[in-house]
């Protein structure tokens, strides 16, 4: 595990500061004044100017970092920008080069696992889609371990198999659903899921959850059982609110008029129809919930 703050000491920090010392000497300002402009000690600065601190040629040669140290040397040296100021530029400086530039590039090289990660420029970002993405992973295994423990959910799994999905808080489309590569399936009593999580991967499930957010409904998790009465029943007797769906109509056209017209539904279902096999759709706000009801209903 390498994080990005470590490709930042140790391959954009000297260079940068190497930089930035020589064009402050070139500005006219000797050693002792380019320390104490730089906040660091005048033996580092004898360092940078003896070129005993070896430079990225990569963060050298990037333009936005050339124009920086340009910049931050005739302010620094003329007076026009305080060292404070210099700080706060360098550090959104750094803030850009990690959000799919320079450092995200060398951070995706230091941990190759990255590299499949389309949105790995995002990782500094608290509120990133790359953040949201493995939380929602997370989530889906916690709650995929609980479904395979839980007694009686194998014997609730459909014939085309179960698929917990979690959808991120501004999906539309099924890319933007994870969900169980395969589904759940049922071999010899047991519930089995047979891959990791994955986003991309459910189109029957994830098509439900994103019916439903469209529609207005504050669920982004699903989980799809077997229809059967009795099962019906305990949902409905233990007060959560269900909608029945035609089963031959367009799946998403069906899921999106039951929940306009109630959003706040738990349960959806259809009955069988002309090759279709009865379904009941399980929603809740995380997988957590939704696994929740399910435990709840197999009581």
């Amino acid at each position: 595990m390498k994080f990005i703050e470590e490709v930042v000491v140790e391959r954009f920090l000297p260079t940068y500061r190497s930089m930035l010392a020589e064009a402050l000497t070139e500005e006219g300002l000797n050693q002792s004044e380019v320390a104490e402009v730089l906040g660091i000690t005048q033996s580092a600065i004898s360092k940078y100017a003896a070129g005993q601190i070896d430079r990225d040629p990569r963060v050298e040669e990037h333009g936005s970092v050339g124009e920086l140290v340009d910049r931050c040397a005739k302010g620094l040296a003329d007076g026009s920008m305080s060292p404070v100021q210099a700080l706060v530029e360098t550090e959104v400086l750094i803030r850009e080069l990690e959000h799919g530039d320079l450092l995200a590039e060398l951070h995706r090289e230091a941990v190759p696992s990255l590299a499949d990660e389309p949105i790995a420029g995002e990782i500094h970002d608290p509120g990133g889609r790359l953040r949201e993405r493995a939380q929602i992973l997370d989530s889906l295994r916690i709650s995929l371990q609980r479904l395979e423990r839980l007694g009686g959910f194998a014997a609730v799994i459909p014939q085309v198999g179960s698929n917990l999905v979690f959808a991120r808080e501004e999906a539309t489309t099924i890319d933007e659903v994870a969900g169980v590569p395969g589904r759940i399936v049922e071999i010899k009593g047991r519930a089995t899921v047979p891959a990791e999580p994955e986003f991309g991967v459910s189109e029957h499930v994830a098509t439900v959850v994103l019916a439903a957010m469209r529609a207005g409904s504050e669920a982004r998790a699903a989980l799809n059982l077997a229809f059967e009465q009795d099962l019906m029943y305990r949902l409905e007797a233990a007060g959560y609110r269900t909608a029945q769906i035609e089963p031959a109509h367009d799946l998403l056209d069906e899921v999106e008029r039951v929940v306009r017209s109630s959003q706040s539904l738990d349960v959806i279902y259809h009955e069988d129809g002309p090759g279709i096999e009865a379904n009941v759709y399980l929603l809740g706000s995380d997988p957590e919930a939704v696994v929740a009801l399910v435990e709840e209903a197999l009581e």
